[in-house]
């Protein structure tokens, strides 16, 4: 199985630049641990220190939000688009 995932400029400064990749996983706990594997470092920009998907960390699945199909217990199915969004603060 594969899926697609996207990595917006904001978290690209983490990936070397990286924008789009495809994984393996089945899940979003293991789509984070194969960021981690390929980029060291990223998952503290996903995760907060309980292990929870940070607030300000949108996901979506071939645009739709992640909360809305499961969340954490959503599984990924062959060809979806995954997207990361980091919410950006401003004035």
């Amino acid at each position: 199985m594969s899926i697609s995932v996207e990595i917006p400029t904001p978290l690209r400064r983490f990936t070397g630049g990286v924008a789009k990749l495809d994984s393996g996983a089945s899940s979003l706990s293991e789509l984070v641990i194969d960021l981690e594997g390929r980029f060291p470092g990223i998952a503290k920009h996903l995760r907060d220190e309980a292990g929870q998907i940070r607030p300000f960390l949108n996901i979506y699945v071939n645009e739709e939000d992640i909360r809305f199909l499961g969340g954490e217990s959503y599984r990924f199915k062959e060809g979806d688009k995954v997207l990361l969004v980091p919410s950006i603060a401003g004035g």
